[in-house]
């Protein structure tokens, strides 16, 4: 059957959610998400001052607390908790007057859809998932949607034992025993971001070759609401040359709703599944802050890991509380718990506050003329 991608951009189309029932937010993240901290030691390397700062720190931990820092195996969690990333998402998509169907992708676990089926309001929220995929020399992010409630559980642990014990072969069976679920959907999030750094040409070699022997069981890639308009308009071309369909995935980590939905007139998300398995056909539409700074968009929502929120619950206000790294015994414990009297050092107090200051607009601009990266997206450019 003919595949019917649709992409539309609100600022150019303000009356495209019309005569759709419901509007679907997928791939976003919630506290319950581990997410590496090399990116954010990278970009504050990149900032004026911080590598002193820094430098100075290191030396400090390591001689006072005995802790060597080691940003590869740290991590720091998203600050929205998982009912209010739900409560962000389907508040975006009702005032388009559309009914939310969200769609939350933790990485490889699913403890915030399964907490939020308990909630009224939310409990038809599918178990979804953002799993962590190993093949050949890389690995691929695989938004594994609308997991059967009750073997979501079994599921993770075969994902987890598969991703400890990584073979080609049982990536693709299991990819294969997914597909046969109906109500499954299995969206190639953001396929051709090296994102564990392999070089260009053996990204590509491997992402071609998932794609000849896994590409039957992925429904739709994914046009990614944090990656450059420039990769999602190759993501869009190499959807043609295979015959995939193109969908929406916000990829939200901070305080800012996905930049993309998906409208539907599916009224349930087993209805919008069969849309796109089935119906084979896909409307993305990217909302107003995709055509604002790229550069700029990812600045903010980075800041948001070394922020501090009042209103937030106790233990979870502090960046140092969502931020995690092993003390000198070798036990992860949030940072909060590394420092004496609970505060952090001045030194890293100090190179907190250097790295916020790229809130303030004037600032922020300046700072994201320095980051590596193409023309920032204009709003005159369409995705498609």
């Amino acid at each position: 059957m003919q595949t019917r991608s649709e992409i539309s951009c609100i600022w150019k189309q303000t009356d495209a959610a019309a005569g759709y029932h419901s509007g679907v937010s997928l791939h976003s993240h919630t506290s319950m998400s581990e997410e590496s901290l090399i990116f954010i030691h990278n970009m504050g390397m990149s900032l004026p001052g911080v590598k002193k700062v820094y430098a100075r720190y290191a030396e400090i931990a390591q001689r006072k607390y005995g802790v060597k820092f080691d940003f590869e195996a740290a991590h720091w969690r998203p600050p929205l908790q998982p009912m209010v990333a739900y409560d962000l998402e389907a508040k975006q998509i009702a005032d388009q007057g559309l009914k939310p169907l969200v769609s939350i992708t933790d990485h490889d676990n699913i403890e915030a859809p399964m907490l939020l089926r308990t909630v009224p309001h939310a409990r038809a929220i599918p178990v979804s998932v953002e799993w962590s995929a190993p093949w050949g020399r890389t690995c691929f992010h695989l938004g594994i949607h609308n997991l059967p409630s009750a073997d979501g559980r079994m599921w993770m642990d075969r994902f987890q034992a598969a991703t400890a014990a990584p073979s080609d072969a049982t990536i693709k069976e299991l990819l294969h025993e997914l597909h046969a679920i109906p109500q499954v959907l299995i969206v190639f999030n953001h396929p051709l971001w090296d994102l564990y750094t392999i070089g260009e040409a053996a990204h590509m070699a491997e992402l071609r070759r998932f794609l000849q022997e896994c590409g039957s069981c992925m429904h739709a890639l994914e046009l990614n609401g944090l990656r450059h308009v420039r990769e999602n308009r190759q993501v869009r071309r190499l959807a043609e040359e295979t015959g995939h369909l193109v969908i929406s995935g916000g990829d939200r980590h901070g305080l800012e709703p996905n930049a993309n939905i998906n409208l539907t007139s599916a009224r349930t998300f087993n209805e919008f599944v069969d849309e796109i398995r089935v119906e084979r056909r896909s409307h993305v539409l990217f909302m107003q802050q995709y055509a604002q700074s790229w550069k700029l968009r990812i600045l903010r929502s980075t800041l948001d890991a070394v922020s501090d929120f009042s209103e937030f619950t106790p233990g979870w206000q502090r960046w140092d509380d969502r931020c995690f790294h092993h003390d000198k015994a070798g036990v992860m414990r949030p940072m909060s718990e590394l420092w004496d009297n609970g505060k952090p050092p001045r030194v890293l107090t100090f190179g907190i506050k250097v790295v916020r200051m790229a809130r303030n607009a004037t600032i922020g601009r300046s700072i994201g003329m320095a980051f590596p990266g193409d023309n920032e997206f204009r709003a005159d450019y369409e995705v498609s």
